[in-house]
């Protein structure tokens, strides 16, 4: 590489825990970019003030520190990396690396080290431990010579890490030489002193720069003060503190709702914060659409010239999201995605449906899709592999609602349900003009076959996709909705409990398609009973019409036992022991104990449940593709459709 250095499996560690990437570090500076996707982190070279190496457990770690008082730790280098980056550091910045000792002697009295927002215990002249001031929430002064420091634990930083620092807790005799105070002021207080004034501490913190008060906040659910600090912003509620460093946050979405008096503002965050154990990598927040604000900035103008020119303005006056996003976009640099060209039947910017158990809205936007406001499910164009228009679960003659399935590269499916049919054309129109892919059905052309979905006649164009969607609809993505396995919907209450509804309406399905294709009139076709041979079928709709939904839930016994997902294997194994182990638990909380557990394990530890998984999806669709309904077999082909005998 002639321009500069190319890294792979370098880890970021920091805030969020220790992430595995791809480094870059070039003429221009040092580009990093998380596994997986994700912000990048970029310095740009003339920004780097001190770059240092250390020697850690099998490995070597670089430091970057820069003009803002940022350090980042790179972890994962070689031994004959350090002399070439060294040479490289030093012909196309200027600067020699220091290389600095860590202490292993396990001695816990030394010296403090105070530089920028870093906090570094040294022993005998090397490095013990350190800490960033940022993450500092609160100190005290216990007695006249400890000082305890507490740190935020409710935030971005406990996303990706089992443990956290909490606390710790430093002891200054009065006969500390660093810290010199008086009678009135021992060394511990002047430390404690010196703390306040480099960290992000409460109360002695620097002022919030605006601050909106009771927003009420869809994920995580609650009313929170919004403060926007200069590095970072706080979700303060009654129960709940959330610290967020602007760093985390990837982008900002500013989405107003058609006909309705509030607009959603979405930060998306990596790595996402946490409360108790559950991740939130959307914050929701739901603002009143025509309530004006007037705010002026708690910023120095010397500041605002400074680093804030052209970002930002001395006050605003002007609607409560449009203020909000302004001011938090140019405190965090982060971009803001608002509606494209789409636009819904009703002249709004989403359409109306549902996905899973919960009713929301579909934004569909110029890179991708979002649906809101819970579960907050971001789709980009580049992830979807096909998306299909599908008759409505519900059916019915008279068609007002189609469903829409997205499915994406990695096989996962999303699920939209209940959108309104006069929001076909514009959803058609926009995603052929992105260039998505959109299956064919009952084998017509793509336009045609896909509007024939959404015609009043039940005979035409059955959805022969609409099986393998029922009988995989609880593979739809278990651990993105802890609420969805707790509280169940229209796909039950328990991935694995409505297995038997499932087949029962694939077999349906299957004998309704058959039926169609001998042209039955309306009326034939509802006084048939699906489940039952053709001697057996009534000859005319009168007093069977009545029965045909009935009937229709009736299980083929000969049908395929439909695939089951990987957690629905996990569910099997696991049930009986959440029972033994939670004495009397509800029906429905078992269901929400499986989904947490689920969540919480790893790629390594689902990989036996979702390898049944593979394999019985390959079981359900060799059955299903040899699967034949008996009542075909049995119509006679001379046209006797209904009243032959």
């Amino acid at each position: 590489m002639t321009d500069g250095h190319l890294f792979n499996n370098i880890s970021l560690g920091g805030r969020g825990g220790t992430n595995p990437g791809q480094l870059k570090i070039y003429s221009g500076g040092i580009l990093w970019k998380k596994q997986g996707g994700g912000k990048a982190v970029e310095v740009d070279k003339s920004d780097i003030v001190d770059v240092n190496w250390m020697k850690v457990p099998r490995t070597n770690q670089l430091g970057v520190k820069t003009k803002d008082g940022l350090y980042y730790k790179f972890v994962g280098f070689r031994d004959q990396d350090v002399a070439s980056l060294t040479n490289f550091f030093q012909n196309t910045c200027g600067i020699t690396p220091e290389e600095k000792q860590l202490s292993v002697s396990g001695r816990n009295w030394g010296e403090v080290d105070l530089n920028g927002n870093a906090l570094t215990f040294m022993v005998g002249g090397k490095q013990a431990f350190e800490v960033s001031l940022a993450d500092v929430s609160q100190t005290q002064l216990q007695g006249k010579n400890d000082v305890i420091l507490e740190f935020h634990v409710d935030d971005t930083a406990g996303a990706n890490e089992k443990d956290s620092l909490m606390e710790i807790s430093f002891h200054i005799p009065n006969s500390n030489t660093q810290f010199v105070g008086d009678e009135n002021r021992p060394p511990a207080q002047v430390f404690r002193d010196k703390i306040l004034s480099m960290a992000d501490v409460a109360p002695g913190a620097e002022e919030a720069v605006v601050t909106f008060e009771s927003i009420g906040i869809l994920t995580p659910r609650g009313r929170y003060n919004v403060e926007l600090h200069l590095s970072f912003l706080r979700l303060q509620g009654q129960a709940n503190d959330f610290k967020i460093q602007y760093s985390s946050v990837v982008r900002l979405f500013l989405l107003p709702k058609s006909n309705q008096p509030h607009t959603f503002v979405v930060i998306s965050l990596d790595p996402p914060i946490r409360k108790g154990q559950t991740l939130y990598p959307h914050i929701v927040m739901q603002f009143e659409t025509d309530f004006v604000v007037q705010s002026k900035l708690s910023i120095s103008d010397d500041l605002l010239n400074a680093k804030y020119k052209d970002k930002l303005e001395p006050s605003y006056k002007g609607l409560i999201h449009e203020v909000f996003t302004t001011v938090l976009r140019g405190l965090s640099t982060a971009k803001v995605t608002k509606p494209g060209k789409f636009r819904s039947a009703q002249d709004g910017y989403a359409v109306k449906s549902s996905l899973k158990a919960e009713d929301g809205v579909l934004y569909p936007l110029e890179k991708g899709f979002f649906f809101l406001p819970k579960p907050p499910t971001l789709i980009l164009h580049d992830e979807i592999d096909y998306v299909e228009f599908e008759r409505h679960a519900a059916g019915g003659s008279n068609m007002h609602y189609f469903d829409l399935l997205i499915r994406l590269k990695t096989e996962q499916e999303h699920l939209f349900r209940n959108i309104q049919r006069n929001e076909y054309h514009n959803l058609f129109d926009f995603m052929s003009s992105k260039g998505l892919k959109i299956m064919n059905l009952g084998g017509a052309g793509t336009a045609d076959g896909v509007a024939a979905v959404l015609r009043d006649d039940d005979d035409d164009a059955v959805d022969p996709h609409l099986e393998r969607i029922k009988n995989q609809a609880a593979d739809e993505s278990d651990e993105e909705d802890e609420d969805f396995v707790a509280e169940g919907g229209d796909d039950g209450g328990s991935p694995t409990d409505d297995s038997e509804e499932g087949e029962s309406d694939a077999s349906d399905r299957e004998g309704e398609k058959e039926k169609s294709s001998k042209k039955e009139t309306k009326k034939e076709a509802a006084s048939s009973s699906k489940g039952l041979p053709p001697k057996k079928k009534p000859r005319e709709g009168g007093e069977d019409s009545g029965k045909k939904k009935k009937q229709k839930k009736k299980k083929d016994p000969n049908a395929p036992k439909r695939a089951m997902s990987g957690f629905m294997f996990f569910s099997q194994m696991e049930r009986e022991n959440i029972k033994k182990s939670h004495p009397g638990i509800a029906f429905g909380e078992v269901g929400k104990v499986l989904g947490d557990k689920w969540r919480q394990m790893s790629a390594e530890e689902r990989e036996p449940y979702e390898a049944k998984a593979r394999a019985d999806k390959k079981r359900y669709k060799d059955e299903i593709s040899g699967y034949k309904n008996p009542q075909p077999m049995n119509i006679d082909d001379s046209g006797n459709d209904s009243d032959s005998h």
